[in-house]
């Protein structure tokens, strides 16, 4: 149970880094990779960066909840 868990933290922190290098920062991200930079800076920000962000938020609770997880099986382990 632990190797499962441990080896689900590994996987959803490196889905974690792509997804936060992937965001749009000062310049460029998503959105302008797919040509919507020029529409992302006048109407807010595009589809994608939004289902970016969702993803992003899921990834990260779910990343959250193997820490905790993790965190109460090694402390009822002991």
């Amino acid at each position: 149970m632990v190797l499962g868990f441990s080896i689900a933290l590994i996987v959803f922190s490196l889905l974690m880094m792509l997804l936060v290098l992937m965001h749009k920062g000062k310049g460029g991200g998503l959105s302008d990779m797919f040509g919507g930079g020029m529409q992302s800076s006048v109407g807010g920000s595009s589809v994608a960066e939004r289902n970016l962000d969702r993803i992003t938020v899921v990834i990260g609770l779910l990343w959250f909840a193997c820490i905790i997880v993790l965190a109460i099986i090694m402390k009822s382990s002991t």
